[in-house]
């Protein structure tokens, strides 16, 4: 059954938008950045990885290709279609409940940050759930100038521009993001709602659902290695 969107999440632009306002022929062009080398050197070789919200599987491609094992979970059936050698399974992360667990479960493109927090907090639950006992947990936050010194954009050696337009406070916390992706033949937009955390908000929130900080991966704190509280 086809998921409704959700409150305060919009895109724009050619082909199929997700419920949360992500652009599937975007981030089927969106080349992948240096994640797979920051979570390559954070786990076991060969792992089998839990990968929520893979999208198109432009991360998902990479660790294939690095020799990890794949199970990719997206709420999006268009966004899946895309994915090519891992096992996918089509659900809304907060949801997610497969009865098993994994050596490393993985939440990229800063959904920790959701506005919603009882979506972060099923997200979490969710990590914790599926992470195997002495497994990991990799969390991509948001930089810390995120939501300030903007407009800002990147210009990306394939020939497209990133732009983050705004960010408008809506609610105690959250902040409406205005994004714009701009190509030679084609412009999406994507408007979506986040809650900047601060470190030790979002270590409250690991705490919350049964996680702890083993280690920030990258010196801007955005890459995080966590772990079951106890282990």
């Amino acid at each position: 059954m086809r998921l409704e969107k959700r409150e305060g999440y919009e895109g724009t632009g050619p082909g199929a938008i997700t419920p949360d306002g992500c652009a599937v022929e975007f981030y089927s062009r969106l080349p992948v950045g240096d994640e797979p080398d920051v979570i390559s050197a954070a786990v076991p070789a060969g792992a089998h990885i839990l990968e929520l919200g893979s999208g198109v599987g432009r991360v998902t491609h990479a660790l294939l290709e690095r020799g990890f094992t794949v199970t990719a979970v997206d709420e999006s059936p268009e966004m899946l279609e895309r994915v090519r050698g891992a096992r996918t399974i089509c659900s809304p992360i907060e949801r997610l409940d497969l009865g098993e667990t994994f050596d490393v479960v993985m939440l990229a493109s800063f959904l920790v940050h959701n506005g919603d927090i009882e979506v972060r907090r099923g997200m979490l639950r969710t990590c914790a759930r599926h992470v195997a006992k002495n497994g990991y947990v990799l969390i991509q936050r948001e930089g810390e100038d995120y939501h300030t010194n903007l407009p800002r954009e990147r210009v990306y050696p394939t020939g497209f521009t990133s732009r983050i337009l705004s960010a408008e406070p809506v609610d105690d916390g959250v902040h409406s993001v205005h994004a714009e992706y701009t190509f030679p033949d084609a412009i999406w937009t994507q408007t979506f709602r986040s809650r900047p955390l601060t470190k030790e908000q979002f270590e409250e929130a690991l705490a919350e659902a049964g996680l702890r900080v083993d280690r920030y991966l990258t010196e801007d704190r955005v890459w995080v290695r966590a772990v079951l509280v106890g282990e």
